[in-house]
């Protein structure tokens, strides 16, 4: 086994040529509370790496059913695994936000001209993935001078972002739950250079409501029904 690269939640590995994703039991957030929007492992939860990828599985199948290019091949829940294709991802990686409401960090930045919860119609921004520094936001003119994103890349993930983000908007909606923000994550399929989402569509990297009570990580697969 080679190990790719070991991250927050997950740890990417090869295996007989095989890139594998394990799903760990941190998730991220601060002095013991769950953040998606957070960049450090905030607290250990026995069994929530497998209802991630439980989650996950549920999402990468809907869309796989709506034609939607993912690098999800297939899972197994009891080793907390998930088989995945080989990608390029663009820089050093970008993470893609949609958001439904202002909440976490949006309400931080702008809260002067915004309301808690105010609807904002799937707003798309970028960020560069860089611990450093924060994860620094990034416009599509930056992205293509740096060389991270061309133009034409860029609209292709937006696209793809607001109909990633529908999906499972209505797939929450159908369970009485409403969707307020979502993390995600884009990579180049390197046999064919197609964009597809990458990482995960857990609760570890969106916030889900119902009614006005945000619902929790390992929640969120009892609501599934999985």
């Amino acid at each position: 086994m080679k190990v790719i690269y070991r991250g927050k939640t997950k740890d990417v590995v090869e295996v007989d040529g095989v890139i594998q994703l394990f799903f760990k039991d941190d998730m991220t957030g601060k002095d013991g509370v769950f953040d998606p929007g957070e960049n450090q492992v905030g607290l250990t939860v026995e069994g929530s790496g497998r209802s991630g990828l439980a989650v996950s599985k549920f999402f990468f199948e809907r869309l796989k059913e709506k034609g939607i290019p993912t690098h999800f091949i297939t899972c197994d829940l009891d080793a907390k695994m998930m088989e995945v294709k080989p990608v390029a991802v663009f820089g050093k990686g970008i993470e893609v936000i949609c958001r439904y409401r202002a909440v976490g960090s949006f309400m931080k930045r702008y809260g002067a001209y915004v309301t808690e919860g105010q609807p904002l119609d799937g707003y798309v921004e970028i960020t560069l993935k860089d611990d450093e520094r924060q994860d620094p936001f990034v416009n599509k003119e930056a992205l293509a001078l740096l060389d991270i994103l061309s133009e034409k890349d860029y609209e292709t993930v937006v696209e793809l972002t607001k109909k990633i983000c529908l999906v499972i908007k209505e797939e929450l909606a159908n369970k009485g739950l409403d969707l307020y923000d979502i993390k995600l994550e884009f990579g180049k399929d390197r046999e064919t250079g197609e964009i597809l989402l990458i990482d995960e569509l857990s609760a570890g990297n969106m916030r889900v409501f119902r009614g006005n009570q945000p619902v929790a990580p390992m929640e969120l697969e009892g609501f599934l029904s999985l």
